[in-house]
């Protein structure tokens, strides 16, 4: 498998991903469901949004490397939040160094929404290849 990063503007280097992510001979590709802040019984989080971030990458983690991948290969890692200035004031020092953690560079879209399941406030799509 090859994976190429594509940033063709030099503001695309100081985003924390990837304007487009080419993926060569894959073999499999696994699409993760949008993590939430779900505890291992099910219960959801009721916390502010970084403590639900930080649920949602131990959740993604464990989801990733239990279905057999790695995180490093995340081509595409989307944000759902119900409000994005708050994501990008209280959860910076926390979705990068997971970015930076494992060497991911994905294509990413951030979506402000008006409700996630339950009582959660930030939710995180996934796609891994292999």
């Amino acid at each position: 498998m090859k994976i190429t990063t594509f940033d063709p503007w030099a503001w695309g280097k100081n985003t924390n991903s990837a304007q487009a992510v080419e993926v060569k001979q894959p073999e499999g590709t696994l699409y993760c469901s949008g993590q939430v802040a779900i505890d291992a019984d099910g219960v959801p989080s009721s916390a502010d949004m970084r403590s639900q971030l930080i649920q949602i990458i131990a959740n993604l983690e464990q989801l990733i490397t239990g279905a057999g991948y790695e995180l490093k290969n995340i081509v595409r890692l989307n944000i759902y939040t119900t409000n994005m200035n708050e994501f990008f004031a209280t959860c910076m020092d926390v979705y990068v160094p997971f970015l930076n953690k494992y060497g991911i560079q994905q294509a990413t879209t951030g979506f402000e929404v008006k409700g996630l399941f339950a009582t959660c406030t930030i939710e995180l799509e996934a796609t891994v290849v292999k």
